[in-house]
Formats: C-alpha cells, structure tokens, sequence
C-alpha cells in the first residue's frame, strides 16, 4: 500500500502557475473589483482577502467551432410541426436557442458572474501595487551595508550543488584529447605499418610474420594505454564560484505629523487615522528598511510611539509650527540628509492661530523642503483655513510638496493613491 503525501505550496488541487496567469490576464477587471471593496470596508478590516466578482463575459475567449458538413436525413421524433424544406427562425432573446428560465429577473435578462477569492496577500499586492515613495533614491554604503551575491568565475572546488557540468565536461574532454594525441598518433601509424605489411607478406615468410605479431602486441598496448585515460577526473571539476558585494542601501524615514487640537472632533481625527494607517500599511509592506516617526501636536508637539499616535485622546490649542519645528530637531540630530531619504505627511483641519500660518509656510520653504525629497499635506476639513493658504504659495516653487483634501472617508483612498501613485501610473 502506497502513501501519496503531497507537500506541494500551493495545496491540493491547486496551481500556482494557473493562479498567476489568471490573476495577470484579468488584472485591470481585479484592480476594479478591489476598488469597489475597499469603498465599502473598514480601514481596520483593509488587510483581509476579498471575493472577485468577475462578469462571464469578461471571461469568455473565442474559439473554432466545426460543424458536422454533408448532407444528412435525420428522423427528429415527435415532430408535428415541419417537413422538410420548411425555414425555422431563429429563437427569440439570442442564438442560444434556449427559454431563458436560467435567467430570472424583472427585465427579462441577466449575466453570470464569476467569483475568485483573492488571499489576505494578493489583496494587498493589488491594492499598492502602483505606488511608491517618490524620488527614493540611493544613498551610500550603511553602517550595516547590504550584500548582494554575484558570479565570479569558476573554481575547482565547490559543493555539489554547484557544480557547472557543460564546463566540467568541457575540461575533461580537453584532457582525453590532450594525454591521448601522441598515443592515437602513434596508434595510427602503426596500424598503417601493419596494414601495409600485411599487404606485402607472402606466404611462408617467416621475417614479416614476426614483425606483423611485433606490431599487433604495440597496437593492443597502445589501444590500453588510451583505454586507461579516465573519462572525467577531479581535476576536471568545475563549480559555480559566487561571492558577495556590499550593495548601496536606500535609507528612508517617514515624518508622520497629526494635528489633535480641540478643533479637530472626532470625524476629522478619523480621517487623519484612516489616511495614516493607509501610510503605515503601505510603508511597513513595501520597505523593509524604513523608519517611521510619529508626531501629534495642539499647542505643543511631542513624538510618540504607535499606540499612542493612533489612540491618545489628549488634545489643546493649536500651534502647527511646533511640529514642523520638532521635525527639524529630529532631522538634524538622526537623519543626515545625505544618507537619508526624509519624507512628510501632515494631516490636520488647517485651523491654526492665525500669526502662525506664515510662520509654517516659512518653516517648510526654507527648513523641512530642502531637506526632505516629498511632502505630502492632507487636509480633513472642507474650509479653505489660513494655513491651506500659506501653503498653496508653495506649490509652484516647490514641485515635491502636495496638498489635497479628504473631508468623507471615501475620499481617503483616492487621495492616498493620488499624492503617492508611481510616475506615469494612473489615480484612483
């Protein structure tokens, strides 16, 4: 009795091949049906698989079909109706011929559809798949450099694994002919004595007899030296040699300024959640070397950890310029510049004291822009505040600052999508 275990990654009566090619071929109809998800999901519940629903005709692909030709007399019992030559139109409602019961509803017509479960990971693929940080670039070597391996050469010892078998027998075929070329010379002069002679011997002569038994001993001798050259040797052996490069590491940290002061309710604080768990998702899934930092401000402004940036419910006057001045602190004393990719997103409602409007528009143009590769501002609130108008004066000098509005939850995604979509890809 035989025991089939099947230690496939894919399952059981499933391809991960096939699952590919399908997820690739209807790529734009999937991306479509994720977008529809997401508007109807919560943000916490953003990283679960989802059921596709992928019209039938979508699907189809055309196909020959051969029809059976000739002339034929067919008996069809229980006719009453025809004889032959008699014309029959064609069914109504397509040329399926069918009575249209499969398709219950109202307007009297309907469409399959086909439902593909996408994983917890495919999801998330389709989800950012078109985005990415911009004008990510990379900077020298870290203190910890990356490596990379790469080819160099071949050597003569190696694990098994390895083994280069084209250019191994490559080597022992050059060794064969280069240890046998002088025997199989001299192999094929004797052999030529020996034919020669024997063609010139006559019967009885005692003196080419000798010399043709003398010849026949050095052919068989030679014949063994040349039998006893090995086929593949030691030193024929060849392996693969790798060895390992330090590679240039792209460092990068994200700035992540909330705006918590009392003007900002409960609505316009879900909102800046909801874009900055989106950041977070999409950060921590894309780079696996990626510092994050999160800043909350009133009055004052602090750095926090995680929990509390996503569910502190302190809160005060507002003082925007206090984080921006806390961003170049922290700038300044861990992120160099030039080993560093700096990124800022800022979300808040854009009500600020008034007098310190100015001094954020000032504090970006001269401190924060020059020192980070994009900043992205997000406002959460409909009215066009002081601050939304100090910043609009950067956005022709300063072609990596953006500023867009979400003031509903479904404008969230769209506006993520937009602000970080990859170069010549299209926004939500």
């Amino acid at each position: 009795m035989q025991q089939i275990i099947d230690r496939r990654l894919a399952g059981k009566n499933k391809s991960i091949g096939n699952r590919e090619r399908f997820l690739r071929r209807h790529k734009e109809q999937i991306r479509e049906a994720v977008k529809r998800a997401i508007d109807g999901r919560g943000i916490r519940d953003i990283e679960r698989g989802e059921d596709i629903h992928i019209p039938k005709k979508d699907l189809s692909e055309p196909v020959f079909g051969h029809g059976q030709g000739g002339v034929r007399e067919v008996v069809h019992p229980g006719n009453k109706e025809y004889v032959q030559g008699d014309r029959i139109e064609r069914p109504k409602g397509g040329g399926g011929g069918g009575s249209g019961k499969g398709q219950a509803s109202d307007q009297g017509e309907g469409e399959d559809e086909f439902v593909f479960a996408l994983s917890k990971e495919e999801f998330m693929q389709v989800f950012f798949e078109d985005l990415a940080l911009p004008h990510l670039v990379r900077t020298q070597l870290a203190e910890v450099p990356e490596w990379k391996s790469q080819r160099a050469g071949f050597s003569s010892d190696g694990t098994p694994n390895n083994l280069h078998v084209v250019r191994s027998m490559r080597g022992a075929l050059g060794r064969r002919i280069a240890l046998g070329a002088g025997s199989r010379r001299e192999l094929h002069e004797l052999e030529a004595q020996l034919a020669e002679l024997k063609a010139e011997a006559r019967p009885g002569d005692e003196v080419a007899a000798a010399r043709i038994k003398a010849l026949l001993e050095e052919i068989v001798t030679l014949r063994g030296r040349i039998e006893r050259i090995p086929y593949l040797d030691p030193i024929d052996l060849r392996y693969r040699s790798r060895i390992k490069v330090p590679v240039p590491t792209s460092k990068a940290v994200m700035f992540c300024l909330m705006d918590v002061s009392g003007s900002m309710d409960e609505g316009r604080k879900e909102l800046s959640k909801r874009f900055f768990i989106l950041l977070y998702l999409f950060l921590t899934r894309h780079y696996e070397k990626i510092d994050l930092v999160f800043i909350r401000h009133h009055t004052q402004a602090q750095e926090v950890d995680e929990e509390n940036f996503f569910h502190a419910r302190e809160t005060g006057g507002t003082v925007v310029s206090s984080a921006l001045v806390l961003m170049e602190e922290i700038i300044r004393a861990r992120y160099n510049p030039s080993e560093w990719n700096i990124y800022g997103a800022q979300a808040s409602d854009g009500d600020n004291w008034h007098h310190d409007s100015g001094r954020c528009r000032e504090l970006l143009s001269d401190k924060l822009l020059p020192l980070v590769r994009y900043f992205a501002y997000v406002q959460v609130a409909e009215e066009e505040q002081n601050l939304w108008d100090e910043y609009t004066q950067l956005l022709d000098t300063h072609k990596h600052f953006a500023m867009r509005k979400a003031v509903e939850a479904s404008q969230i995604y769209p506006v993520f999508r937009d602000l970080f979509k990859k170069q010549g890809a299209k926004a939500a």
